[in-house]
């Protein structure tokens, strides 16, 4: 089977799995932009509005522009180029389910990377998603420069309830693939 054909929501591949699609998607493409969102940066703006920001700026990015441009989920206001959203994009487009692969791969081999930095805090394990454990942490140790202060409530919290899809990074990355 051709590794595309395995194109389906990030979250739902295994972390080989994202790997090998994460090097096919890049095989066939001929342009892909990542952008980071710090930690300081949704602290400031909010997670939402920072998302929407840096999927404006990727958008803007394109040069030539893209025949039509799909983003995953919402749409991105007056200032971004003409696109589509499309909720559930990662599991109803190859697109978006490929810019989903490169980004969670990106944010992943980033927070491994971090964890090199800040060994104590497990951010090889759990790579940006709320754990117990790493908020057992965080309480213990308190919160390192790079993790936000405006989630501080939630997760640093003696009970942390189940994480929601708007709660999963500290580190969000989003990707963007022609």
């Amino acid at each position: 089977m051709r590794p595309l054909a395995l194109l389906n929501d990030s979250k739902q591949l295994t972390a080989a799995g994202r790997e090998e699609l994460f090097r096919a998607v890049l095989a066939c493409c001929s342009k892909v932009s990542v952008r980071a969102i710090s930690a300081r940066e949704i602290d400031s703006n909010g997670l939402h509005r920072s998302n929407l920001a840096a999927m404006r700026a990727i958008l803007w990015e394109l040069a030539p522009p893209a025949e039509i441009c799909l983003v995953d989920g919402f749409r991105l206001g007056p200032t971004a180029p003409e696109h589509k959203a499309i909720v559930d994009g990662d599991e109803k487009s190859a697109a978006i389910a490929a810019a989903s692969v490169v980004a969670k791969v990106v944010r992943d081999r980033t927070m491994r990377r971090l964890a090199a930095l800040y060994p104590h805090y497990g951010f090889s394990s759990h790579v940006g998603y709320i754990t117990p454990g790493h908020s057992a942490v965080v309480r213990e140790r308190g919160p390192s420069e790079i993790h936000r202060r405006s989630f501080e409530a939630r997760c640093y919290a003696e009970q942390v309830p189940e994480p929601t899809s708007a709660d999963v990074p500290d580190l969000d990355v989003l990707a963007d693939v022609v």
